[in-house]
């Protein structure tokens, strides 16, 4: 299983196209092989920060997802609404410890 966390801060005047933006792009992305689970949350701190929080079966999955064709458009749109690049983390499963 394959993790990733996304963050990002969408500038304030930017905010509702994002949402609407985001919206199309989750639901194609929930479409995809391999996706376990691809959601979007709100800061309670921040309005405008945005956390995608993803799961995948496999980095190969999460791979061609970088390459769908709703990606392309969605970094498009997106890209004049943040205010900072987003900041992608990537997390296996290979456990070490359990909690």
């Amino acid at each position: 299983m394959i993790y990733v966390v996304a963050t990002t801060q969408v500038k304030p005047d930017a905010r509702e196209a994002f949402i609407q933006g985001a919206k199309a792009c989750i639901a194609e992305t929930r479409k995809e092989k391999g996706c376990v689970a691809y959601d979007s949350h709100t800061s309670i701190n921040d309005a405008n920060t945005f956390v995608v929080v993803e799961r995948w079966e496999s980095r190969e999955d999460l791979n061609a997802h970088a390459r769908a064709p709703h990606m392309k458009v969605w970094r498009e749109l997106s890209a004049p609404l943040k205010a900072s690049p987003t900041v992608i983390e990537i997390i296996s499963d290979g456990k070490v410890e359990t909690f």
